[in-house]
């Protein structure tokens, strides 16, 4: 079986062949294993879970599990970061077109409804309402911001409850932060087993999509317009990026993961990370559903827990911390500056 190539191992680290998985799983469990024994899976080698040992080249050592993880997680992050990234353009591009648009008669024929502009709240609430009464099986929703108000929650109420007694079944993302508005707590009490919910540190803007065959997204930034759109290839488009972030969020029914460092609460985590890529503190706010006011207290406390005197030391903290986005291999608790180890006599 020697000499297979890697067309023959079509796969990633995350989901290895069977024999693949046999070698690296021996190789693990002791230390090392002869590089004869990987000649049949040469997909080990290709993604470097195994590597020559440096006193013996007959031989080959595993990369650590842990390592392997924080590869698969980065690289899913920078999937759903570029995923985010695109969607921001298309908006963006579809707003510009859609002014154009309104310059020009509409075509004739299937193309002139694969994207509609809906000019008023109006205009948006009554295509709305046309397509909960078509939807039969699933609506899936993004709701960026912060914690829902009762307003808000209770303008779309009848179309949920509507999709309810039918049978619909809802998935919704929300950020973080709206975990603490009871509105929302109440909603989700009301519609029973009828609505998933989970949460993420920062989703896109706000998209609503029915039966997977036509979706919702603003067009300007105060949501007086926005866009319908059935072109399989956009709504396709749109599923994807709504899956890949739900697979990442977390269910409100579960506790926010412990940052695992002293004194530093999940949305302070958030908030170091974006801080390290240079956003200003209003751009913080908006990504993170909360306001300015709060942003800035969540500041002043991580410079108080790292010791930072200025924004520029604090950015340095922050990175020492490993604060800085970038993933640990190591699950050993990070200690601060000027702090002990707990372990230190």
């Amino acid at each position: 079986m020697t000499g297979h190539g890697a067309q023959e191992h079509p796969h990633g680290a995350d989901r290895l062949c069977a024999a693949g998985d046999r070698v690296y799983s021996r190789a693990v469990r002791r230390g090392r294993v002869p590089r004869r024994d990987a000649e049949p899976v040469p997909c080990l080698l290709e993604l470097a879970l195994l590597h020559p040992d440096p006193d013996d080249m007959d031989w080959l050592v595993p990369t650590s599990p842990q390592e392997v993880m924080t590869r698969l997680l980065r690289g899913v992050q920078e999937e759903v970061s570029a995923s985010q990234r695109r969607v921001g353009s298309a908006v963006e591009a579809f707003e510009w077109y859609a002014g154009l648009g309104r310059l020009l008669q509409p075509p004739a024929g299937p193309e002139s409804t694969a994207i509609r502009v809906l000019d008023g709240l109006s205009r948006i609430q009554a295509a709305m309402d046309e397509a909960t009464a078509a939807c039969t099986t699933e609506v899936l929703t993004v709701q960026p911001g912060g914690i829902r108000r009762e307003h808000e929650l209770s303008e779309g109420l009848h179309r949920a409850l509507a999709l309810r007694g039918r049978g619909v079944r809802m998935r919704d993302l929300y950020t973080h932060v709206a975990r603490h508005g009871q509105g929302l707590l109440n909603y989700l009490e009301l519609m029973g087993d009828a609505v998933e919910a989970r949460t993420l540190d920062e989703v896109v803007d706000r998209l609503i999509l029915f039966d997977r065959t036509v979706a919702f997204i603003p067009a300007n930034t105060d949501r007086t317009i926005a866009l319908e759109l059935r072109h399989p290839a956009l709504i396709a488009y749109l599923v994807t990026v709504f899956e890949r972030l739900w697979r990442l969020a977390i269910p409100l029914t579960a506790p926010l993961p412990d940052t695992g460092i002293e004194g530093i609460s999940h949305r302070e985590q958030s908030i170091a990370a974006l801080l390290a890529e240079g956003h200003q503190d209003a751009v913080i706010a908006e990504r993170l559903g909360i306001s300015v006011r709060t942003a800035r207290a969540h500041i002043a406390r991580l410079s108080e827990t790292l010791g930072a005197a200025s924004r520029t030391q604090l950015g340095v903290r922050i990175a020492q911390a490993g604060l800085d986005g970038s993933l640990r291999t190591s699950p050993a608790p990070v200690i601060l500056p000027g702090r002990e180890s707990p372990t230190a006599r």
